[in-house]
C-alpha cells in the first residue's frame, strides 16, 4: 500500500525569511487560502510568534478564516521556549498548533543557550504542558539537527528519548544550514525511524548545496512522515527545498508514496507568490520557470511533430501550463509552424522559408522573437518579397545631440546610381526624409506627403520588442501605406520609407 506523507508549506514563515521579502497581512491571508484550498497542502506554517504587530494581525486574520473553514489545526506558528510568552501570543492570535523551536545539536545548546540537556528538557516539558493546558497542540523543531547527528549523536538520541515521553504530535528534523548529503539524509532518518518507528517525523531541507530535492528524496526513502517545502524554494540564504520540484519528483519516481498536493495549482500559486514577494523565479527553474516548457532548437520542434520525441513525463499540462516553441536564430520551420498553428495562420512552403530566414536574421540581433511578433514579420517580409527592390538605402548616420538639431547623412542606390546627402530636421526621421528629398529633387521626382505615422508593438511586449511602423503616404495619384519592422523605432520607420521609394 502507498504510504501517505504530509506536506507542510512554510513559505509564509521560513520563506518570508528570504532577504528583502515581507508579506502584508492581506497577502498572507490570500496565500494561505490558496495553499490550503487550491494547492491542498496538509499544513501551513504562517509566522513566528512575537515578531511584530503586523505579524500578529496576519496570524489573527488567517486563524479567523481557518476557524470558519475547518482548517485551524492545519495552521502552525513557530514558537520559543520563553516561559509561556509565545503561548500567550498564540492564544490572543487564535492559533492552535505551535512549532516549538528547540536545540537539536549540543553545539547550539552549549554555545547559544549555555544550558545543560537536563535544563533544556525541563523547560521544554514545562512549555509543552502549558500549551496542553491551553488546548494548543505541540510539534517540536530540533534546530541544527543535521549537525547534531554528525557531531553529537548521543545528545540527539537522549533528546528523542525524552521527547518520546511528551504529549507532542510531530518531531521536526531540520537541516538548518543545508549541509547534509543525500547519503547522510537517508542514513540519519533511517537510524531514527528504526529506533522510533511509531513517532511522526518531518524533514526540513535547506538548499545551500543545491541538494534540497535530493535530500528530500532520500528522507522519503528512509521512511519520513512529513516534508517541509516552500513555494519557489524561498527561504534563508539559498532557500528551502522547492515545492514544485519535490512534488513532481514524488509523483514521478516514488509510486509507493501518496501526497494530497494538487499539481495543477502549482504554477498559479508560484506566480502569485512571485508577485507578492518580488522574489523573481529564474526562467530555468524546474516546473515553474518561464522557459522550462519552451523548445528552442528547431530539431526539437521537428521531433515533437514526429511522435513527441522530445517530450518527457514533465508534461506542462500537469501544472496548468502549455508547451511553447521559441523563435530565434536556432529556429527551424517546425518551430514557426507550431507558432503559426497557435495563431491560426498558414503559409505555403516558399513563404515559410522566407519568414524562417527573416526570423533567423532577427534572432542574430534580438535573441528571442515572440509568437506575437509573427504577424508583423509575415506582413513585412511577404510584402517586401512581392515588390521588386530597385531603391536601396545603403547606409545612414543618425545624430541627436543636446542643443543641436538632429541630422542624418544617408547614402542610397537607385537603379545602380549612387547618391549621398546630409540634412537636418525636427527629429531623426524628419532629418532622414529631408536628406532623401534632396536626392529626389536632383532627379526631379516629387515625393508623396506623409499624412499618418503609427507605431505598434506586439501585445505584452517589453522595451526590446520588435516595433512595427506603418506610414500612410499621399501622392497626386493615390494614398497608400508602407510598413517597416525593427527593434529600433526610427529604423523601422526608415524601412517603411524605403518601401515607399520602391513603390513610387
Amino acid at each position: 500500500m502507498a504510504k501517505r506523507i504530509e506536506i507542510m508549506d512554510t513559505t509564509l514563515r521560513d520563506g518570508e525569511q528570504t532577504s528583502g521579502v515581507s508579506f502584508s497581512a492581506s497577502e498572507k491571508l490570500t496565500i494561505a487560502k490558496l495553499l490550503l484550498e487550491e494547492l491542498k497542502v496538509d499544513r501551513i506554517e504562517i509566522a513566528s510568534a512575537r515578531v511584530s504587530e503586523g505579524e500578529f494581525k496576519a496570524v489573527k486574520d488567517i486563524t479567523e478564516w481557518a476557524n470558519k473553514k475547518g482548517y485551524i489545526n492545519a495552521v502552525e506558528v513557530l514558537t520559543f521556549v520563553d516561559k509561556g510568552i509565545s503561548i500567550d501570543w498564540m492564544k490572543e492570535a487564535g492559533a492552535k498548533v505551535q512549532n516549538l523551536l528547540t536545540k537539536g545539536s549540543l553545539n547550539h545548546l552549549i554555545y547559544q543557550l549555555k544550558k545543560t540537556p537536563s535544563q533544556h528538557f525541563k523547560e521544554i516539558s514545562d512549555t509543552v504542558s502549558l500549551a496542553k493546558e491551553n488546548l494548543i497542540e505541540t510539534n517540536i523543531y530540533l534546530e541544527d539537527w543535521s549537525n547534531g547527528m554528525r557531531n553529537s549523536k548521543e545528545y540527539v538520541f537522549e533528546f528523542l528519548a525524552f521527547l518520546s515521553t511528551q504529549p507532542i504530535k510531530r518531531i521536526m528534523l531540520p537541516d538548518t544550514l543545508g549541509v547534509l548529503t543525500p547519503a547522510e539524509s537517508f542514513d540519519f532518518v533511517s537510524e531514527i525511524k528504526e529506533k522510533y518507528p511509531t513517532l511522526h517525523f518531518d524533514f526540513h531541507a535547506h538548499n545551500d548545496y543545491d541538494l534540497g530535492v535530493a535530500n528530500v528524496m532520500e528522507a522519503v526513502k528512509a521512511g519520513i512522515n512529513g516534508l517541509h517545502l516552500t513555494i519557489n524554494g524561498m527561504g534563508e540564504r539559498a532557500g528551502n527545498a522547492p515545492m514544485a520540484s519535490v512534488i513532481a519528483v514524488i509523483n514521478d519516481f516514488m509510486p509507493t508514496v501518496e501526497i494530497a498536493v494538487n499539481e495543477k495549482a502549482l504554477n498559479t500559486v508560484s506566480k502569485l507568490v512571485e508577485t507578492f514577494s518580488g522574489f523573481r523565479i529564474p526562467v530555468n527553474k524546474p516546473v515553474v520557470g518561464d522557459n522550462v516548457f519552451t523548445q528552442t532548437a528547431g530539431i526539437h520542434a521537428d521531433g515533437d511533430n514526429k511522435n513527441n520525441l522530445y517530450f518527457n513525463d514533465l508534461l506542462p499540462e500537469r501544472f496548468g501550463r502549455k508547451r511553447e516553441y521559441a523563435l530565434g536564430k536556432s529556429s527551424g520551420k517546425a518551430n514557426i509552424q507550431k507558432n503559426l498553428q497557435e495563431l491560426g495562420l498558414q503559409l505555403n512552403d516558399i513563404d515559410l522559408k522566407i519568414v524562417t530566414q527573416r526570423i533567423i536574421e532577427l534572432g542574430d540581433k534580438k535573441q528571442v522573437v515572440t509568437k506575437e511578433d509573427l504577424p508583423y514579420i509575415i506582413a513585412e517580409v511577404l510584402d517586401n518579397h512581392s515588390n521588386k527592390k530597385v531603391v536601396h538605402v545603403d547606409s545612414y548616420v543618425l545624430t541627436h545631440s543636446k542643443g543641436l538639431r538632429p541630422s542624418t547623412t544617408v547614402s542610397l542606390t537607385i537603379k545602380d546610381e549612387f547618391f549621398e546627402e546630409n540634412a537636418q530636421g525636427d527629429g531623426q526621421f524628419d532629418a532622414f526624409m529631408n536628406a532623401i528629398r534632396k536626392v529626389y529633387e536632383k532627379k526631379k521626382i516629387a515625393l508623396p506627403s506623409l499624412i499618418d505615422y503609427a507605431v505598434r508593438i506586439p501585445p505584452g511586449s517589453h522595451s526590446d520588442a520588435l516595433c512595427e511602423t506603418i506610414i500612410t503616404w499621399k501622392s497626386e495619384e493615390k494614398e497608400f501605406k508602407t510598413r517597416g519592422l525593427d527593434s529600433d523605432q526610427t529604423v523601422s520607420a526608415i524601412k517603411a520609407a524605403e518601401r515607399m521609394l520602391n513603390i513610387i
